[in-house]
Parts: C-alpha cells; structure tokens; sequence
C-alpha cells in the first residue's frame, strides 16, 4: 500500500493542462487504460463508475504479486488477501442484481429455469468468489513454490558435483551455489512477470464482467 499510495503522489504532481511532463503522461496512459479496459468489455460508458475501483484492484493485485522481485513475500501467496478482494467482488455483484431486479427478482432469480434447480444455482452463485479467490491464490503460491523448489535443487546440485573436486578448491567451490545462477531468473521471468500480470488482468476482467452482467439482470 506504501508503494502504490507514493507512485499516486509521485505521478499525479503538478499537473497541467499543456506541456505535459513524461510523469503526468504515464498518469494519463494509466488513466486511459483503466477507461479503455471497463468501457471496451461492457460496451460503453454505463459502468464508468466502476473504473476507479477497477483500476484500484489491478493495481494493488499487479504490485502485491511483483512485489516477490525484490525479495519480499507476495502478499498474493496468502489466500485471504484474495479471499478479501472476491468478497468485495461478491458484495458489489449481489448489490447490483438487486438494484437491477429487486430482492425478489433477485431471490427468484435462483429458480430459473425451473425451481429443481434452486441449489444448483445457489451453489453456483456461493462458488464465483470461492473459485476467483483460489484461481489467482493458486497460481500466485504455486510460481512461489516452485521457484524456490528449483532453487533450492539447484543449490545442492552445485554442492554435490563441485565437492567431488579435491582439496580445498572443492571444499571452497561447494559452498557457492553455482549451479543456481541463471536459470532460477529465467523460471522467474514466467512466475514473477508473465504470471504475475496475467493473473492480475484475469482477476479484474473477471469482475468486469461479473458485475456488468449482474447490473444487467
């Protein structure tokens, strides 16, 4: 939170109309692209208001799981972080099916097609923020997991096969992880950052359109 709460403080500084700085213009592109994100997938401006939440919620996603570059604990890799934001989700989705419906269209809502049905549809509706809470919380945990499981590997490998050389050399050179050096920050590349982004930007399209078609009845 202290890190995207000082970029809003850092970018947003002496703003201007024309003559813009390179800091105003990457406030202005994130702007756009929040903007551009929500209206592109709900078909127009009807859901502008949910652009500052939107944006907010990538943001803290996109940060908390990048944050594991510098050597830091993904707050993404606890599973209530996520459990948090999905009931946030949750609330705003049954708000709107309940502006858009009523309670009980909302309430009858759950026997359609036909009432056998009722559980069923309440099942499904209790999973949505259980299953995207568990989506991002998995994949966030296992790029955790795994990269360390392949550093970890790689450094008793190195110790393992630079000890049988003999003598002090081989003493000495087992106690650096040679073997850890390089491949690790390519696995991380994909965990880290592709992986990372990915599941930042599937989050929220997935609250895009849950609460776009909840507002819609």
């Amino acid at each position: 939170m202290a890190i995207i709460t000082g970029l809003c403080i850092f970018l947003t500084r002496n703003l201007r109309v024309e003559n813009i700085s390179k800091r105003q213009a990457i406030a202005e592109l994130i702007v756009e692209s929040a903007n551009n994100l929500v209206r592109s997938n709900t078909g127009g401006t009807k859901f502008d208001k949910m652009i500052p939440f939107v944006a907010a919620l990538f943001g803290t996603s996109i940060v908390s799981n990048l944050i594991s570059l510098i050597g830091l604990r993904s707050p993404t890799a606890d599973l209530s972080t996520e459990a948090a934001w999905a009931l946030t989700v949750y609330v705003i989705i049954i708000a709107n099916k309940i502006k858009a419906g009523g309670v009980i269209g909302f309430l009858k809502g759950f026997t359609q097609p036909i009432p056998v049905m009722t559980p069923f549809n309440i099942l499904s509706d209790v999973a949505t923020p259980i299953s995207m809470a568990c989506r991002h919380f998995g994949n966030i945990l296992s790029g955790v997991v795994i990269s360390g499981l392949i550093y970890a590997s790689l450094t008793i490998a190195s110790s393992a096969v630079l000890g049988l050389i003999p003598g002090v050399v081989g003493d000495f050179l087992s106690n650096i992880p040679i073997f850890a050096v390089g491949l690790p920050a390519i696995v991380g590349f994909y965990f880290d950052w592709f992986s990372s982004a990915m599941q930042a930007f599937i989050f929220t399209m997935l609250t895009i359109m849950y609460i776009a078609n909840a507002a819609e009845g």
